[in-house]
């Protein structure tokens, strides 16, 4: 299933911060940040939760929120 989230992660130093916390989790297949995008859109390819993944981004310390389908 594949999520859609605007983010405060917008350069490639935050991306290097967000890496280990969504690479680690198994069950994130795929994972992409549009920086260009001006909501700093994070799309993620996984069967885990929204909940899940928003728990995941603000533990890295990063802001998150849902993009309605």
């Amino acid at each position: 299933m594949k999520h859609q989230f605007k983010t405060n992660i917008n350069c490639g130093n935050c991306i290097q911060s967000i890496s280990p916390f969504l690479n680690l989790e198994l069950e994130i297949e795929h994972w992409e940040v549009d920086t260009e995008n001006p909501d700093k859109i994070l799309t993620v390819e996984t069967d885990l939760s929204t909940q899940q993944i928003e728990a995941i981004v603000e533990g890295a310390g990063f802001k998150i929120e849902r993009v309605p389908n």
